[in-house]
């Protein structure tokens, strides 16, 4: 077993790294999200691209619902910061490279990157091994969610100001979660400031999915049973709406994986586009 303190990111995090490359060195241009840092921060081997789950025309479908994914919630930090918002929180942070591909739009934010103790000193070391470093406005807050203390004190500890407006983001978390355990955060997360945004991504129940994805659905069901983080929840649309709004949410948006289509991937001559199944919360308190 890993040392608690060296531990590395889990499959999920470097496989959505790897596929943001991935999107860059086969896809041609123009490319939803250039990212290449994480696959640096991963470093998986000269060999990375020979993984069944790098096959580059068997996955096209998840890349690029993945590299759509981060260009709207980088659209979205975006949109914020021009209208004043300087917080910005990202649970189970992972890979997550906006702080490095961004900086211009980074340095004007306070940056918190939570995520378990063990991934979060690793990738502290490799940001630093890299030469990125750890800038003044970015906080690496590492935080064991099965202790008594609540995440969002860890995060408060860090220098998070939960009087002030903050962007929260939640990727590719909820289906590892009980009801309960997303109810909780909902409710937390509605309590922040006025003028904060949640967006939160959930995956839909097979049926929702189109013919063609429902395999692939399953197959990521049944990799994550064997590695041990079992997808545990799926939600409709309308379901995932009810408890936005039942925690307090002011104002609350489905958005849909259809909508990634057309916004990026519109007029593509070689058909990319991503695969349905992950859809996503937006809203605001």
């Amino acid at each position: 077993m890993a040392d608690d303190q060296t531990e590395a990111p889990d499959s999920t995090a470097v496989r959505t790294a790897l596929w943001r490359a991935m999107h860059v060195q086969v896809d041609p241009p123009p490319h939803v999200v250039e990212d290449e840092i994480g696959l640096r921060l991963a470093a998986p081997g000269d060999d990375w691209r020979d993984r069944p789950d790098m096959d580059p025309h068997t996955t096209r479908g998840f890349r690029a619902a993945m590299v759509a994914r981060a260009r709207f919630i980088e659209d979205l930090i975006a949109e914020q910061a021009d209208h004043g918002v300087t917080q910005y929180v990202v649970l189970g942070a992972g890979l997550d490279t906006f702080a490095q591909r961004r900086p211009e739009i980074a340095s004007r934010l306070r940056i918190f990157e939570v995520d378990r103790p063990g991934p979060q000193a690793w990738k502290r070391r490799r940001l630093v091994e890299l030469g990125y470093g750890i800038p003044e406005w970015l906080h690496l807050v590492p935080v064991d969610f099965e202790a008594t203390a609540p995440w969002w004190e860890q995060l408060a500890a860090a220098g998070f100001d939960p009087g002030q407006p903050a962007v929260i983001v939640s990727t590719g978390v909820t289906m590892y979660l009980t009801e309960d355990a997303t109810v909780a955060t909902l409710r937390q997360i509605a309590g922040l400031a006025p003028g904060s945004t949640l967006a939160m991504t959930f995956l839909l129940p097979t049926e929702l999915l189109d013919a063609a994805d429902r395999p692939g659905l399953r197959a990521s069901e049944e990799g994550a049973r064997a590695s041990g983080t079992p997808f545990v929840s799926f939600y409709t649309p309308r379901q995932m709406l009810a408890l936005a709004r039942e925690a307090g949410f002011k104002d609350t948006h489905h958005v849909s994986g259809a909508s990634h289509a057309q916004r990026y991937f519109a007029g593509r001559a070689d058909g990319l586009r991503p695969s349905s199944g992950e859809d996503l919360l937006l809203a605001t308190t």
